[in-house]
């Protein structure tokens, strides 16, 4: 009865509020909080900005201007995440905006002399260079671009005087040399040219970018035996196979390239690119974009820019935007294959594995003496637990290599890993042994022998070296100090495991092994409490790879004698 009474005075209640709807003297609805509003989308472009999301940090940010527009904070906030984003158009925008209020806001300058070099307005670019304040790191950029927009209007004297203002900063003689050479091959002059691009090569490991200009001046100039000879004299070293390989082609091809920079914009991507490239801190992912993003806009078929840019994403975990750029670059690129086997590498991080796979094999597949395919195929494998797989993987990219090198060492260790897991330990052994040949000092590689070694009870005196030289070279790695306080142990040297895994514990708390160690240390050692206090956290934090039944065992009778 009462529930009846209830559900009356209920339905009532909405009569009634039905009925004021149409009243006369009826109130007006709630209107919107301007206030409330901006708020909530500030608060929006805040947690964008901290997620990295840089399109919805500015378009937050952008519409948090629009309520605000005299507050520079969000002005500033609008200008470089609309820059970070890749909305140029937008950021100089704010750019006039930012120098109407501070005239010579550095970034704000940069971007409007970007987009007057992008228009081919040099008396534009350099009047926004003269406006810009200058500073330590901002010197370098606006010398350069004042350069190249000297270049342009043939003004020598100007270049050479920005040329000069960038050797005055400490450490920038490898970049004058190689704009130098870069401004003297756009302007025709192949003597000063050639002068300057020989002393941007120095004497060690080239940068890409130099040995691919200089390679390509070769060429340009009929000079194909000195090409060939330059790009053969850098065939073992890293990183530069993305150069060697394609200049190789056209020359066996007899394909005349084009200079590495055509114009002036070319010039000013190559400045930025340079900068960006030197930021490498996590702290600077922002920055380097902002820088990635201006290189781009100048010269969109940077593709080192391109897979750089992806990089600095990866820094961030933004691994969807990162796969978005990596795939953005075209077949036709020498970074492609490269930026393919990364894009599959970001899926297997995003716990996309079987997309990673068959991204993959495909690739493997379309060009079979490509190791990197190969190895990226095991290592996603691996990370799958597919280990029969990572093997055959890892045989397909000894083959492709043919001869190993230093840098091979990566793949022999994870081929080592796959092995052991499937119980195929001798031939994990040799892995690891071809491994240290191709690179003996490794700390990685001399952990997992010498832990492997002293866990079997074999060669566990010579495992120790190896595992004391490994802690030397890595001596706050807690699990390379767990290996040696184990060897320790396995030894009868108890009071050194001990105080061994102990530090241990300390750089890698809430391991379960090692706390499983350190309490059997302690045990015979003579500590019998506190080996248990460590049994028990051992199990606390025990997981898949525990064997809690021999813990517990431990915690309920102690170790009955000392091993041998």
């Amino acid at each position: 009865m009462r529930r009846a009474v209830a559900l009356i005075s209920v339905s009532l209640l909405a009569l009634s509020l039905a009925g004021c709807a149409t009243a006369p003297n009826e109130p007006r609805a709630l209107q919107p909080d301007p206030q409330a509003e901006a708020f909530s989308t500030y608060l929006s472009a805040r947690f964008a900005a901290g997620e990295h999301d840089l399109p919805q940090a500015a378009q937050y940010y952008g519409k948090a201007l629009a309520n605000d527009p005299g507050n520079t904070s969000l002005l500033n906030l609008s200008f470089f995440y609309a820059v970070t984003s890749g909305d140029m158009e937008n950021a100089a925008k704010h750019a006039q905006s930012t120098v109407a209020v501070t005239p010579d806001e550095r970034s704000a300058r940069l971007t409007l002399a970007v987009m007057a070099l992008k228009r081919k307005d040099y008396v534009e670019a350099r009047k926004h260079v003269s406006l810009s304040a200058k500073g330590p790191f901002s010197v370098l950029t606006l010398s350069l671009f004042d350069a190249w927009a000297a270049a342009a209007q043939r003004d020598e004297a100007g270049m050479q005087k920005d040329l000069q203002s960038l050797l005055e900063q400490a450490g920038t003689e490898n970049m004058a040399a190689f704009h130098t050479a870069l401004l003297q091959d756009y302007l025709g002059k192949p003597a000063a040219a050639e002068a300057a691009y020989k002393k941007a090569l120095g004497t060690g490991v080239p940068s890409p970018r130099s040995l691919e200009a200089y390679g390509r001046f070769l060429e340009r100039a009929g000079r194909t035996e000195e090409a060939v000879k330059l790009y053969r004299s850098h065939l073992g070293d890293g990183g530069l196979s993305s150069v060697i390989v394609p200049g190789m082609a056209r020359i066996a091809a007899k394909e005349r390239p084009e200079s590495l920079v055509r114009n002036p914009a070319d010039g000013a991507a190559e400045t930025l690119f340079g900068i960006a490239a030197s930021l490498t801190d996590g702290q600077s992912a922002d920055v380097s974009i902002l820088y990635l993003r201006m290189a781009l806009y100048l010269r969109p078929d940077l593709g080192l820019a391109q897979v750089l840019l992806a990089d600095r994403f990866e820094t961030l975990r933004k691994f969807d935007v990162a796969i978005e750029i990596y795939r953005s670059i075209q077949p036709s690129s020498p970074y492609y294959r490269m930026a393919q086997v990364q894009a599959a590498l970001d899926l297997q991080r995003m716990g996309k594995n079987e997309e990673a796979i068959a991204s993959l094999k495909k690739l493997a597949a379309s060009a079979p003496n490509d190791s990197e395919s190969w190895v990226a195929l095991g290592d996603t494998y691996r990370a799958s637990n597919m280990f029969a797989e990572a093997v055959d993987a890892y045989n397909r990219a000894e083959k492709a290599i043919a001869r190993p090198a230093k840098r091979d060492w990566t793949m022999f260790y994870a081929r080592a890993m796959a092995k052991e897991k499937i119980k195929r330990l001798d031939e994990s052994e040799a892995d690891i042994q071809t491994a240290l040949k191709l690179s003996p000092d490794q700390p990685e590689l001399l952990n997992y022998l010498g832990y492997s070694w002293v866990d079997r009870g074999r060669n566990v005196p010579q495992a120790l070296t190896m595992l004391e030289k490994a802690r030397s070279l890595r001596p706050y790695d807690g699990y390379i100090v767990d290996s040696v306080g184990w060897a320790y142990f396995k030894l009868g040297r108890y009071q050194e495991a001990a105080t061994t895994l102990a530090a241990a514990v300390l750089l890698v708390p809430g391991d379960p092994t090692i706390n499983d160690h350190l309490g059997d240390a302690l045990w015979h050692a003579g500590k019998r409490i506190d080996a248990r206090f460590q049994w028990n956290h051992a199990l606390t934090f025990s997981d898949a790879d525990t064997d809690k039944a021999a813990i517990e065992r431990k915690l309920k009778t102690g170790l009955s004698e000392k091993p041998a």
